[in-house]
């Protein structure tokens, strides 16, 4: 029998002292797409983090399990070469660093490899920009340098393409996003599972709007640093009907 491909077993983690993820378990198989929903200050985005091993958390307890190897102790590129990729809320503007120096560098990277040749990487950028509809110029530009936020979040679609992680991390990817721009991300995503059918996904989200285009396997409701409820898409429609008072209590 296959190992999931990510396992989090009993995760506690805290930052500054203040404890955040309590006791989380949470699997993942390859191919699924899992939501996680809660209120604010659950523990959310704490989760997406530390599982890409952000320094500014310490796990204290419990483990994370990618194809069945330990990676709680591994450091965030160690993650990111072995298939974690996260798409940030917020995603960092980089000046004087083109997006498709960034990609190549970073593609590299989770190859192994010393270096890869510019018009290697281009012709695939290009490809994959056709696919989500983004202006082919954007390879020029800056790493998101004056980028809307819908053009921030694409461009964290089209490195989740190039990079061919096995396990993607959606930060709230849907915040701040109009209903067309929502669309397009949302289509994004659909195209590279497609193309990567193994592809496991865990969306970190506030809203049901963004379920309703990626149709979810399983959604998760984390309150207080652990997951208390686990459903299908009927529960992401009862959040957004009821609010999460019924397991706050």
């Amino acid at each position: 029998m296959a190992n999931p491909l990510l396992e989090v077993i009993d995760l506690a983690a805290s930052a500054d002292d203040v404890q955040i993820l309590n006791g989380l378990n949470l699997t993942v198989n390859a191919g699924e797409v899992h939501a996680i929903m809660g209120p604010n200050g659950a523990g959310k985005s704490t989760l997406s983090s530390v599982l890409m091993g952000s320094p500014v958390y310490q796990v204290t307890e419990g483990q994370i399990k990618l194809d069945g190897e330990d990676i709680t102790l591994w450091a965030p590129d160690a993650r990111a070469k072995a298939g974690v990729f996260l798409a940030f809320q917020h995603p960092e503007a980089i000046g004087g660093v083109s997006v498709v120096q960034f990609l190549r560098q970073a593609v590299a990277a989770r190859k192994g490899l010393d270096e890869l040749s510019v018009l290697e990487v281009r012709m695939d950028m290009m490809e994959w920009m056709e696919r989500l509809k983004m202006d082919s110029a954007f390879a020029e530009r800056h790493l998101n340098e004056g980028f809307s936020g819908g053009e921030r979040k694409r461009n964290e679609i089209l490195q989740m393409a190039l990079l061919e992680p096995t396990l993607a991390i959606l930060d709230e990817t849907d915040s701040g996003l109009d209903i067309d721009a929502l669309q397009i991300v949302a289509n994004g995503v659909a195209t590279v599972r497609q193309e990567r059918p193994d592809l496991g996904v865990l969306v970190v989200t506030h809203y049901q709007r963004l379920l309703n285009e990626l149709n979810p396997d399983v959604v998760h409701i984390l309150v207080d640093g652990r997951i208390v409820a686990s459903g299908g898409p009927e529960l992401a429609a009862e959040v957004e009907t009821n609010g999460y008072e019924a397991w706050q209590s």
